[in-house]
C-alpha cells in the first residue's frame, strides 16, 4: 500500500515529534511511509473564518500533492475532517469542476491515524508500552465530523502498562476551536477551565488527544496551573515501546 503522511501546519511547526511518531509506528507495523515535500496547509483556518476562495490554492495543492497514494494518514482529526468534508465545498463554491473531480478521488483516502489503524489495517494492539496514568480527550472534529467513536480508546486500552482513566464530560469542547479562542476568548477560557478541572480530577500524568491544537490549548492552561499533567499526542503513546517509554 502506498501511504503518505500529511503532517499539517501545527505539527510541522511546533510538534515535529508527532509526525515522527506516526512514521515510527507505521514502519513498526511493516509499512513504508512517504512524505510528499510539496504539502502545505489544508486551508482549514481560511475556510473556518469564511475565506473560502482564499482556501482554493491550498485545496488544489493538496489534491495534486497527494494524488496517486492509496492512503493519506494524518495525526489530526480536524485537518482530516477539513479535507474529507470541506475541500469539495471549496471546489464547488469556486466553480472548479476539474478540482472537484480531483478532490472526489483524493479526499476519501485521507484518514485520521486511529481510523487508519483500526478501519484500514484492522489492528488495535500496535505493540505499544506506556506505563503511565493517562486520560483521553476526544477532540470535536474527530468526534463529531469524522465520527471516529471509540477507536482511539480501543487503541489505548491495548497499550501495555497504561493506566487509562475516564475523563468526565470527555465529549465537551475544550474551547480552542482555532480562531474561536481569539474571537470569543472569554467563552473559550470558561470552557477551558471546565476541561482542566476534569483533567486534574483524574490525577493523570498525561492527557492524550488526536489533535495537537487541542492539546496545545489545554496543555497551556495546565502548565500555568503547574498541574503536572503533560499533553501527549495519541501517536506518541502508540509509538512508545519498552525501550523508549
Amino acid at each position: 500500500m502506498r501511504i503518505a503522511l500529511f503532517m499539517t501546519c501545527i505539527n510541522d511547526t511546533l510538534y515535529p515529534q508527532t509526525g515522527k511518531a506516526v512514521v515510527t509506528l507505521l514502519e513498526r507495523l511493516g509499512h513504508t511511509v512517504a512524505f510528499p515535500a510539496g504539502q502545505t496547509c489544508c486551508g482549514q483556518m481560511h475556510f473556518n473564518t469564511g475565506y473560502r476562495r482564499d482556501a482554493l490554492p491550498m485545496v488544489r495543492r493538496f489534491a495534486e500533492t497527494f494524488a496517486g497514494y492509496e492512503a493519506v494518514v494524518t495525526p489530526s482529526g480536524s485537518c482530516a475532517g477539513m479535507v474529507r468534508e470541506n475541500h469539495a465545498v471549496v471546489a464547488r463554491h469556486c466553480g472548479d469542476q476539474d478540482l472537484l473531480a480531483q478532490v472526489s478521488t483524493v479526499a476519501p483516502k485521507v484518514y485520521e491515524l486511529s481510523e487508519f489503524l483500526v478501519d484500514v489495517l484492522g489492528v488495535t494492539d500496535v505493540g505499544a508500552y506506556f506505563p503511565h496514568r493517562v486520560t483521553y480527550h476526544p477532540t470535536c472534529h474527530s468526534l463529531r465530523m469524522l465520527r471516529v467513536g471509540d477507536k482511539p480508546l480501543r487503541l489505548l486500552r491495548a497499550v501495555r502498562g497504561i493506566d487509562l482513566v475516564e475523563l468526565v464530560d470527555a465529549d465537551s469542547c475544550c474551547g480552542f476551536g482555532g480562531t474561536f479562542a481569539l474571537k470569543n476568548s472569554d467563552t473559550s477560557t470558561a470552557m477551558l477551565a471546565d476541561k482542566m478541572r476534569h483533567v486534574q480530577n483524574t490525577g493523570a500524568e498525561a492527557l492524550c488527544a488526536s489533535d495537537n491544537s487541542c492539546l496545545m490549548h489545554i496543555g497551556g492552561g495546565l502548565s500555568r496551573l503547574r498541574s503536572g499533567t503533560r499533553p501527549v499526542h495519541l501517536a506518541e503513546i502508540l509509538a512508545a515501546t519498552d525501550e523508549g517509554a
